[in-house]
């Protein structure tokens, strides 16, 4: 009866030392919140205040909508927004492919898929900065290897210059931003393959069915919702890559490879002009959330119709 009463004791005690459910619940996530508030709320609520305003070293001057006006009559801006949207396709299209085709290889019963696995990492491993030095060199139109073996195969008469002319500059960037994404791309959808049960392709292949057959019907509709996400999380990183597109051109030549985070870096920090940076900042935004709710609308309506959840 005592040592019941000592249990009885403690438990009490304990009840009583113990927090409420939903203060401890905030306790939980008041770490989050704070990053949140510090590292993203706070920064975006300054950079849409700088918009309105004319801000450079010496001060600032609130000017309302100005900046946003401006930008809307600027047709060299127009044709920014359209530059970015069509690296961003071009590239996050290439990405896909190329992913795909390299995880359906590598997910094949090959001797050496090992290795194959392990090569394909170099890219995604290395840092952006070293990558796009190495493809500096390999664009070199004297000492670059791509030129000289254009030279002797013919198809230039001399040095080639690949990041001097605009298309050549501009094709360039998405080829090194396509090497650097693949990787990914192709190691998440190689996890993805390897997640379908192989009773679907036994079955399949009892039935007759050939390769290309089970690669349409059963291996696209299991990972269509890798696809999804990749292709998504693919396009936004396409649409905010900086590292790739300063290194090699810093935007040129004549602007050929300036897309918007280029153009706003240009405002903000080259010229000092915030506020003008500040407008483009959040045009970003607002572009990539539209597009991201549109993305995922279409793509939803693909993912129905493979009977994808």
């Amino acid at each position: 009866m005592i040592e019941l009463t000592n249990q009885q004791a403690l438990a009490e005690g304990a009840r009583r030392k113990t927090l409420p459910v939903g203060l401890f619940a905030w306790l939980l996530v008041a770490p989050a919140m704070i990053f949140i508030l510090v590292i993203v709320a706070w920064p975006l609520a300054e950079t849409i205040r700088l918009s309105f305003m004319e801000a450079d070293l010496g001060g600032e001057t609130y000017v309302g909508t100005q900046n946003y006006q401006d930008l809307l009559e600027s047709r060299k801006f127009h044709q920014t927004i359209t530059r970015t949207f069509y690296w961003m396709f071009i590239s996050v299209a290439l990405k896909l492919v190329l992913g795909l085709v390299g995880a359906t290889l590598l997910n094949a019963a090959v001797p050496g898929r090992g290795l194959f696995r392990v090569l394909v990492m170099p890219p995604w491993v290395i840092p952006i900065a070293i990558g796009c030095i190495g493809w500096l060199w390999l664009y070199n139109g004297y000492f670059g290897v791509l030129s000289g073996m254009a030279q002797r195969l013919g198809i230039t008469d001399g040095p080639f210059e690949f990041l001097a002319y605009k298309s050549s500059a501009f094709y360039s960037a998405v080829v090194t931003d396509v090497w650097v994404g693949v990787p990914m791309v192709t190691l998440f959808f190689l996890a993805a393959m390897q997640g379908v049960s192989r009773d679907l392709y036994e079955a399949a292949w009892v039935d007759g069915a050939g390769r290309w057959y089970r690669f349409r019907r059963i291996t696209i509709p299991q990972i269509m919702p890798v696809i999804i996400s990749m292709s998504l999380l693919s396009a936004i990183f396409t649409f905010n890559s900086f590292e790739i597109i300063w290194i090699l051109t810093e935007g040129g030549p004549r602007g050929a490879t300036t897309t918007l985070i280029v153009d706003t870096y240009k405002t903000a920090i080259g010229n000092y002009k915030f506020g003008e940076g500040s407008a483009r900042a959040v045009i970003i935004v607002v572009l990539l959330g539209a597009f991201s709710l549109a993305y995922l609308a279409f793509l939803n309506r693909i993912n129905r119709k493979f009977g994808t959840k």
